[in-house]
């Protein structure tokens, strides 16, 4: 990425990408600050990585903070939203990107499995957009969640990723009609399977099966969704609230 690519939609903008070491969130990364917007990038454990980003995204010529925040934690959330003030001054757009997977039969659940799952890909989604629509400014912003074709599709063995994926979207559909006298939009993307880490541990024989469920014949790459997601980032996508955005490839 050159410097001299950067188009400026986001110029001025703050956002924080939550779970951006890497994988999709990382692509998110780096297409807003690519548009302009100085860019958070929050971590749990990949230090490393998320400074590198870091250093990647302002060797480029934007503007870049990487902080380490576990978003089931409460604690961690308001932390995480006190040094975006603190670093930046203000705040329009939150990606909520961090997520866990998990799959197991119902025989196999327990109460730690719920718990982990749930506590952050339900939790934190809920606080973290708590402490950022609190540091959106009079022109509002926006909340963009990260959910999951598996919100809407019957597949065994994800009963609780389902679930969370599902209230994600519910959750959206509140926020968006909570919210939106504020000027705040909130919509979801819901990825197919995707070529990251996660995506890469699936089975072979499942992504060979997804892939010939998908029109356009192949699993998707974090560019894809973060190209659906610096849309809605932008003023283009100022009258879209409220919805799931299914960036999938056409899988049936």
């Amino acid at each position: 990425m050159e410097t001299s690519q950067i188009i400026g939609k986001l110029n001025g903008k703050v956002a924080v990408v939550t779970g951006a070491s890497r994988g999709i969130g990382r692509a998110i990364a780096e297409r807003l600050s690519h548009d302009g917007a100085a860019v958070v990038v929050n971590y749990s454990q990949n230090a490393d990585k998320a400074w590198e980003l870091v250093a990647r995204l302002e060797a480029d010529g934007g503007r870049a903070l990487a902080v380490r925040a576990d978003l089931s934690k409460l604690a961690d959330v308001q932390n995480l939203f006190e040094q975006v003030e603190q670093h930046f001054g203000h705040l329009d757009i939150l990606v909520n990107n961090a997520g866990v997977a998990g799959g197991s039969p119902l025989d196999g659940l327990d109460e730690n499995d719920y718990a982990r799952i749930f506590d952050l890909n339900v939790r934190g989604v809920v606080f973290a957009t708590q402490e950022a629509v609190r540091r959106f400014g009079p022109d509002g912003g926006r909340v963009i969640n990260l959910s999951s074709v598996l919100g809407r599709m019957a597949s065994p063995y994800s009963s609780l990723y389902a679930a969370s994926k599902a209230a994600v979207d519910s959750i959206t559909r509140s926020l968006a009609a909570e919210l939106g006298s504020r000027h705040i939009t909130v919509n979801a993307i819901a990825p197919g399977l995707t070529a990251t880490d996660m995506g890469d541990s699936f089975p072979t024989e499942v992504k060979q099966t997804v892939i010939r469920n998908t029109a356009l014949g192949r699993l998707g790459e974090p560019q894809d969704i973060a190209d659906v997601v610096a849309f809605i980032a932008s003023d283009e996508a100022r009258w879209i609230n409220g919805q799931t955005i299914y960036a999938d490839g056409g899988l049936r």
